[in-house]
């Protein structure tokens, strides 16, 4: 192993200065995960286009598949608890089997002849992929082999990044994400107690500071080689808030091509060192404020779900228990690449037709100087196609004259238990979502859509099976209209329950 590499926090610009005139993915901020293919640089919207998680429109269309087969992990994190496991929970760590590399590859070959839109498979953990490097790369050659149209891709605390970079190449992994939650060691400290390196367990400042001189070495080296890197940061209130507009600077510096910041997950019952001592996650619009500070850094991915490490399906779903090892026994695995590369044919053109549909609205919207937030029920391909009370979460969209813009999702618990309404759900789903002026579904009940109304949530079900976008440029261009003609009274929202900290959290 090399040598520990240390830094200094006041060393960090100088260090990016030489790379950031050579970014790997894009030019400008502008350019990223909810652009398309008008606005990328030439062959970056090919390597994206299919991703669910470097694209926020191919999150709509495509499936992604995580494969347990890293136990083991070389750092500690106060979040983090890989112990704990419920099949029902959406959180990173968490597992309900772990696989060898062979037990892995049938898993996939499977999974992608009964679902045929999927085009990423990724090793996440449950511990880190290159803590565990003999496994995580015998299971990338072997599905390089037997499944050749799949896009590869791993997550790693970054901290043995660095050695492994000419595999990561060879086997054509062209997407890494990097969880860097800090950079300055004084906050580091506070985020990791200890990790191991070199052979040796080092703890606190002197952790903190090896870390994040290897994470950025390994973050410079994908840069040079042109991999694509995402950024992951748990943004942990009171702790690591306002760091992370300077470590988004420095990252877009060293050429990352998107940042995606995170709330923490804090429940006790997880039993990590934050649940445990009472550290609060933030809220969605506490969120929401870290995100926007970091306007003219690098490119901030929106649409993440926090995905387990053995996920099966769409962002927002998780198939994994469809395929246990006890369920594979009695499916046959096969990869057929000319059926898998029609269907990535046509869920491309589903893609595009999605992305003109958000060039394609609002063409003559008033002058009306509004800019307001509407949330979507839907259960994928782009569209307003999920009941009110089959959804578990919403998409939120900020809409103006310049545009509809996807700005993150909330988590709600369902409406219809048992094929009927709980009202006592109500007040929680009106809180997650009290910020918006409009919710757009294919479908509610008249109870709940009056609660809606009487809290200043217009409900609109006109538009159900449209594309998203769509929908909610021309719900802003009629909503702009009437507040112009005096028709209906525009409210400003959730300012107050916003500086009181009063709204649920994303997480």
């Amino acid at each position: 192993m090399p040598p520990a590499t240390y830094i200094r926090f006041s060393d960090l610009q100088s260090r990016g200065s030489a790379l950031a005139s050579q970014p790997v993915g894009c030019a400008s901020a502008s350019c990223g995960s909810q652009e398309g293919p008008d606005e990328l640089p030439p062959g970056v919207w090919d390597r994206i286009k299919d991703h669910p998680c470097y694209s926020e429109s191919a999150h709509h269309h495509y499936a992604r598949m995580h494969i347990a087969v890293a136990p083991a992990c070389n750092i500690q994190c106060n979040y983090c608890n890989r112990k704990y496991d419920c099949s029902n929970e959406s959180r990173p760590g968490v597992v309900s089997e772990r696989l060898t590399p062979e037990q892995a590859v049938r898993k996939v070959l499977v999974v992608a002849k009964r679902i045929p839109r999927l085009s990423v498979v990724g090793i996440a953990g449950p511990g880190d992929a290159l803590a565990n490097p003999d496994k995580t790369f015998a299971t990338f050659r072997a599905l390089r082999e037997q499944a050749p149209g799949l896009k590869l891709c791993l997550s790693t605390n970054g901290l043995a990044l660095a050695d492994h970079i000419d595999e990561i190449c060879a086997l054509g992994i062209d997407h890494v994400t990097i969880t860097i939650s800090a950079l300055d060691p004084l906050v580091g400290a506070r985020i990791y107690p200890w990790i191991f390196h070199g052979h040796r367990r080092y703890e606190g400042l002197e952790a903190a500071k090896i870390l994040a001189g290897r994470q950025l070495l390994g973050l410079e080296k994908l840069t040079e080689r042109g991999v694509l890197a995402k950024i992951n940061s748990v943004l942990i209130p009171g702790i690591n808030d306002h760091h992370l507009v300077s470590l988004n600077r420095e990252v877009k510096a060293r050429g990352a091509f998107l940042h995606n910041i995170m709330p923490l997950i804090s429940d006790p019952a997880h039993g990590t060192v934050f649940g445990l001592a009472g550290q609060r996650g933030p809220t969605a619009q506490q969120l929401k404020a870290v995100q926007d500070e970091c306007s003219g850094g690098a490119q901030l991915m929106r649409h993440c779900r926090q995905c387990r490490a053995d996920a099966v399906g769409l962002l927002g779903e998780d198939r994994s228990e469809e395929f246990s090892l006890d369920a594979l026994d009695a499916l046959v695995p096969s990869f057929d690449s000319a059926a898998h590369s029609a269907s990535m044919r046509e869920l491309e053109a589903d893609s595009l037709a999605q992305q003109r549909a958000r060039r394609g609205g609002g063409e003559s919207l008033p002058e009306s100087g509004l800019s307001v937030h509407v949330a979507v029920a839907s259960r994928g391909q782009g569209r307003i196609n999920q009941h009110f009370g089959h959804a578990d979460e919403f998409q939120i969209f900020e809409v103006s004259e310049q545009g509809v813009h996807f700005i993150g999702h909330r988590r709600v618990d369902l409406y219809c238990q048992g094929g009927w309404g709980e009202d006592e759900e109500l007040p929680s789903i009106i809180a997650a979502i009290n910020d918006c002026h409009a919710l757009l579904v294919a479908k509610i009940g008249a109870c709940p859509r009056q609660e809606l109304a009487a809290a200043g949530i217009e409900v609109d079900q006109r538009h159900a099976g449209e594309f998203i976008e769509k929908a909610v440029l021309d719900w802003f261009a009629d909503y702009s209209v009437r507040v112009t003609r005096g028709e209906t009274e525009h409210r400003e929202r959730g300012d107050a329950a916003l500086r009181q900290g009063a709204f649920t959290a994303a997480a």
